[in-house]
């Protein structure tokens, strides 16, 4: 599966977010988008998988297949559910570097931080700081087999 650059796909959340007149709007669609994310098995609903930081309880998991990251979540929150939707759209199939890579600056074009209260721009963060730390592993996993395989 092709997936879009980041960058597009960043931009295309910029536009849908064009949409909405008022924060009310948006926030209604971001709890749409919530309501949408693929379910998270209750095996890896564990406190491993916990974010640490986030005001809800949020739960994130990665996968590692042929060269790109794949992340599932969820949450007990429907707002947050609708965050960490968009961010899984726009880092989900990506490879580590592109992750590590990712400037997320449609967090900011679409005026989400200045929205959120404290707790859930913290929260926000440190979803992020999960994902990309997720990318890291892998890139440094991909590294380590890398030079396995050469030596």
């Amino acid at each position: 599966m092709n997936v879009k650059p980041i960058t597009e796909i960043e931009a295309e959340i910029v536009e849908d977010f064009a949409l909405f007149d008022s924060w009310e709007d948006k926030y209604e669609y971001i709890i749409d988008l919530g309501k949408k994310l693929e379910l998270l098995e209750d095996e890896y609903k564990t406190e491993a998988n916990r974010i640490k930081g986030c005001q809800s309880t949020v739960w994130l998991t990665a996968f590692f297949e042929h060269g790109k990251v794949y992340f599932k979540a969820d949450s007990d929150a429907v707002i947050v559910k609708g965050l960490i939707s968009m961010l899984i759209r726009v880092l989900s199939g990506h490879s580590p570097e592109e992750i590590l890579n990712a400037q997320m600056d449609f967090i900011a074009r679409i005026g989400m931080m200045t929205h959120l209260a404290q707790t859930r721009s913290n929260g926000l963060l440190a979803m992020i700081k999960q994902m990309k730390n997720y990318a890291l592993a892998y890139k440094m996993m991909e590294g380590a087999e890398n030079n396995k395989a050469d030596g």
